[in-house]
């Protein structure tokens, strides 16, 4: 038989899917960010939206003033080991220089403009303040927000950086934020790779996976495959073009965490919801509240 699944806010009201409705009221002390009964609002690459992804802007964008759940971090290695946030393995796109980052040092990326191609691909946002942006390091975020904050990870190529993992790992115990120390939930490792979240498992068996899915996988999703993730992973992350009501309901059933990417219209939201997903990554996370609070005044 289905589980009754409902949709949670941070307002303290009911708000209700297909699923069912739940009091959300004093949702902080009842629901965990692992509870099945939160929602959790993850800011893409952080406010990226609105100022260039993966900079310190960005992030302190989305936790501040954007009242994200979450800052999500991409993670690439340097020539000289040093994990740095940014999306791609080269620096072309979102930066004024060009290679792969592996091929560059930590002191050769931080010479580079990480924010004026956004104020040229998006002149209704742009800022003067963007322009000479840099690359943050994994070091430089923790040190910036600590305990303060919730983390998403992405592990991203791990085939193209070995040993990527331990350092992750390493970097969390330096800061205070390994799963003896937070709370359940507060970092979550995300990747497309098996392999790469079965190693993050054997090192720490206590933290959070959620394994990364693009759309054709998702829409291809047997009970098989639910099962075998079920036994590392306490989520899915697809591409949200590939859930249906029907696969949505089936990975709900298995109590996995659902957060597809990378909701940005209100109408994908609300039918994301609808579906009942237990989270979504947006670039607009401003979006997502509203949504969330005109889901809550519907259902009062």
């Amino acid at each position: 038989m289905m589980k009754q699944i409902g949709v949670t806010v941070l307002t303290g009201a009911i708000v209700a899917t297909n699923f069912g409705s739940i009091d959300a009221s004093a949702h902080q002390q009842k629901h965990g960010l692992l509870d099945q009964n939160r929602v959790v609002n993850i800011a893409h690459r952080g406010a990226s939206g609105y100022a260039p992804e993966h900079t310190m802007t960005a992030y302190q964008l989305s936790h501040k003033k954007l009242k994200a759940d979450y800052i999500e971090i991409d993670l690439q290695m340097t020539k000289d080991g040093k994990l740095i946030a940014m999306h791609d393995e080269t620096v072309d796109r979102t930066t004024n220089g060009t290679g792969a980052v592996k091929d560059k040092t930590l002191a050769e990326i931080k010479r580079l403009d990480a924010g004026s191609w956004f104020n040229t691909a998006n002149p209704e946002y742009a800022k003067d303040e963007y322009k000479g942006l840099q690359v943050p390091t994994l070091d430089e975020i923790f040190d910036t927000y600590g305990k303060h904050a919730n983390y998403y990870i992405e592990i991203k190529s791990p085939e193209v950086y070995p040993g990527m993992e331990e350092k992750l790992l390493k970097t969390l115990q330096r800061h205070g934020l390994s799963s003896d120390h937070v709370k359940p939930g507060q970092v979550m490792i995300q990747s497309f790779s098996q392999e790469s979240l079965l190693k993050v498992k054997q090192l720490d068996a206590r933290l959070p996976l959620v394994q990364l899915m693009d759309a054709a996988t998702v829409k291809a999703i047997t009970p098989e495959a639910l099962d075998e993730l079920q036994t590392y992973a306490v989520g899915l992350g697809p591409s949200f073009k590939g859930l249906t009501r029907e696969n949505t309901a089936m990975i709900r059933e298995c109590g996995l965490l659902l957060h597809p990417y990378t909701v940005n219209e209100k109408v994908d939201m609300e039918r994301m919801l609808d579906f009942g997903v237990t989270g979504v990554f947006t670039n607009y996370a401003d979006r997502f509240n509203e949504v969330l609070h005109a889901l809550n005044k519907r259902n009062k």
